[in-house]
């Protein structure tokens, strides 16, 4: 009975150990982030502050962001309405904040979908090659031979002005993008030595692909998606500029740069803020994917 007990204690012992120990690892390499990546951490804390202004954008927002004033019809900045208002008295903050929920929503939707079938797709492609690959890499090339813009307004006009149609336009330009990696990555892991012992002892594909392909291409992957995450936010804008991303009155920062294009001279603040929130964001966004990259190369280190 002893026997027993002290067996099923020795496994737990040993994941709580294990996890321990990759707790301390993280602790380390993310101080070791923070003292060689200094732009990259900064870069880090503006997109993590971005996030919790957007998640508690409805209790610090001071006015409805779609409430209008006309009243107060494009007042300047004041200490009512400290970024002023639009051509229909609405509260530029409050547009601002409320804003950026829908950036990150586009952003964090596209990005994480893409990485899941672009995985997907490239690990298939890269493992298995011949016919298979063939097949999806010309697909991959039809669709990243049309300019990135062009195909989003096409599907995005095609599928109507909405939130989740603009998702399914940035998801459908991103996804080659993450297969090409994963399957130069997948290509490169089916030849080494410890995939052929693994399948030398019966290991399955599914098995070789999850447990080998999957944990040794996550760097290139979290690269690329930080990366991604600022190009997505830009296309969104750009389609909510053009008229075909997020239906107003929703207070897109694109959307909100599109309504100001036609008062830049009696109202300048109102392409002032939404195009320096949106600069600043996208370039933390490309800021932190360039330290991640230098962080996570061996050859960089």
């Amino acid at each position: 009975m002893s026997q027993v007990q002290l067996g099923s204690e020795i496994p737990k012992d040993m994941i709580k150990a294990g996890k321990n120990l990759q707790l301390k690892k993280f602790k380390e390499d993310f101080v070791r982030f923070i003292f060689t990546q200094k732009i990259g951490f900064v870069s880090f804390l503006i997109i993590l502050l971005v996030v919790i202004v957007a998640i508690i954008a409805p209790f610090i927002a001071p006015f409805d962001p779609i409430s209008q004033d006309r009243a107060a019809f494009l007042s300047a900045p004041s200490s009512e309405h400290v970024m002023g208002t639009d051509d229909l008295g609405r509260d530029v903050l409050s547009r601002l904040l409320y804003g950026s929920r829908i950036s990150l929503i586009v952003g964090f939707s596209t990005v994480i979908i893409s990485i899941i079938l672009g995985i997907l797709i490239g690990m298939i492609s890269g493992y298995f090659g011949g016919i298979v690959d063939m097949v999806i890499q010309r697909i991959m090339d039809a669709v990243m031979s049309i300019p990135a813009l062009i195909l989003a307004l096409f599907i995005a006009a095609l599928l109507g002005p909405a939130i989740q149609n603009v998702i399914i336009a940035l998801v459908i330009i991103e996804i080659p993008r993450f297969a090409r990696i994963v399957r130069g990555e997948m290509m490169r892991i089916r030849e080494t030595n410890y995939v052929e012992a693994s399948r030398s002892v019966g290991a399955g594909s599914f098995r070789i692909i999850m447990k080998h392909g999957l944990p040794n291409m996550m760097a290139p992957i979290i690269v690329m998606a930080s990366l991604a995450f600022g190009q997505t936010i830009i296309a969104e804008a750009s389609l909510s500029f053009l008229g075909i991303g997020t239906p107003p009155p929703n207070p897109s920062w694109g959307l909100m740069l599109s309504d100001a294009s036609r008062y830049m001279e009696s109202a300048p603040w109102l392409v002032l803020f939404p195009g320096l929130a949106l600069s600043i964001l996208v370039l933390a966004f490309n800021l932190f994917g360039d330290a991640l990259r230098d962080f996570l190369d061996p050859k960089m280190s």
